[in-house]
């Protein structure tokens, strides 16, 4: 069982800055990335970016150029950094991790990010 807890998130307006934070703990040595989904009412959970231990990083279009996911290489732990914050990206932002076989186990509680024009 991994287990992960995030912190950040919040409201912002439009072109304001975000970070957020999910630490990992348990079976991490089970996990090969980890990575950022978010939900909004009504509609799918969308993977917004992906960190993988071997150094790829994976951004869904929309985010390109604006978000950063790093990894802190001590510690299972990923930081989003999320600049110029457009409306549209206000959701539901839920932390999980990657095994090999990509599956995605384990998910944070999630934190609620909102972006006011």
């Amino acid at each position: 069982q991994v287990q992960l807890v995030e912190s950040g998130g919040g409201s912002v307006q439009t072109g304001g800055s975000l970070t957020l934070s999910c630490a990992a703990s348990g079976r991490t040595a089970s996990i090969i990335a980890m990575g950022w989904f978010r939900q909004v009412p009504g509609k799918e959970r969308e993977l917004v970016a992906r960190k993988r231990w071997s150094g790829d990083a994976y951004y869904t279009d929309s985010v390109k150029g604006r978000f950063t996911i790093s990894r802190d290489k001590v510690k299972a732990k990923v930081t989003l950094q999320m600049n110029n914050l457009k409306p549209e990206d206000t959701a539901v932002y839920y932390c999980t991790g990657q095994d090999p076989a990509g599956l995605y186990v384990g998910w944070g509680q999630g934190t609620q990010v909102t972006v006011s024009s």
